[in-house]
């Protein structure tokens, strides 16, 4: 069991169907409510990511976090559209 929110960086990300995400590089809280807003990944899995790129996962998706997160949702791709 985590024992510090700092503890989850670094940590692999896997889908609910056990596919690689990628690693926890930072945190996003909501400091006033003292609540995980969200996990930022990087070096993603460019099977499931375009261009390998880093993404903001809600923490409402992740089902476990332990020797790894599991995620119980994530898009079977994320693609980067262009402006």
């Amino acid at each position: 069991m985590l024992e510090e929110v700092s503890e989850m960086i670094g940590l692999q990300v896997y889908t609910k169907t056990g596919l690689f995400l990628g690693t926890v590089n930072n945190v996003v809280m909501d400091l006033d409510e003292g609540k995980i807003n969200g996990i930022f990944v990087g070096d993603t899995n460019p099977l499931l990511v375009q261009d390998s790129k880093s993404v903001n996962v809600p923490f409402r998706w992740v089902s476990a976090v332990g020797d790894i997160i599991l995620l119980r949702y994530f898009p079977k791709r994320v693609s980067i559209s262009e402006s």
